[in-house]
């Protein structure tokens, strides 16, 4: 499929009812897809997606998009909240060690790169700490420098691990056996779809 089609088709999956905080709608993104200002029209998709859950599909299908259109970050977010609708959805607020106290002494990639380990409570058979592999992603920032604070998106590898957590609940991270950040907990949500709609 061609990206006008693909574009069309995740917008028949928006409800008309769905607006984002700015009033924008899916009336919206069809007036950019007849001015064929498709990079457009899947930004206002990416937004409406923020607004309510929307299916496998829809995420699908704006993922193929970016990718036919060279848009690497927006085909790694689409790729994310893919995950996420299968997965659930974890927020946090993560603030990053200093440089003159942790190993870290870069910035992290804010696009989903970084799989750091995670003191999420879980416990060994032996009772020590278990710790748990998610990716990150840093929001609204392209990276997050040491001693940095930023809100943030959890992917983890095993989510059954993760089902215990609360809003306000302090995780860990870690790159090695020191802390590296220390995270609250600021939403937890079940998973949406498990399979294509």
């Amino acid at each position: 499929m061609d990206v006008p089609k693909l574009l069309e088709a995740a917008s028949l999956l928006v409800p008309e009812e769905i607006a984002t905080e700015n009033d924008i709608t899916v009336n919206d993104v069809w007036e950019y897809l007849t001015r064929d200002e498709w990079e457009v029209a899947l930004g206002l998709l990416e937004e409406l997606g923020d607004v309510g859950p929307l299916p496998l599909s829809f995420w699908e299908t704006l993922a193929a998009a970016a990718e036919q259109m060279r848009l690497d970050e927006s085909a790694a977010w689409c790729h994310w909240r893919c995950y996420e609708t299968c997965n659930g959805t974890i927020r946090a607020d993560l603030t990053l060690r200093p440089a003159t106290e942790a190993r870290r002494q870069t910035p992290i990639c804010g696009a989903g790169v970084l799989r750091p380990m995670w003191n999420v409570g879980n416990r060994t058979r032996t009772g020590e700490p278990a710790l748990n592999i998610a990716k990150l992603w840093v929001e609204f920032a392209p990276v997050l420098e040491p001693g940095g604070q930023a809100s943030v998106r959890l992917a983890p590898l095993n989510p059954s691990q993760w089902q215990h957590l609360q809003p306000g609940q302090v995780i860990t991270m870690h790159e090695d056996q020191s802390v590296a950040g220390t995270a609250v907990v600021l939403e937890v949500h079940r998973p949406t779809a498990t399979s294509t709609v």
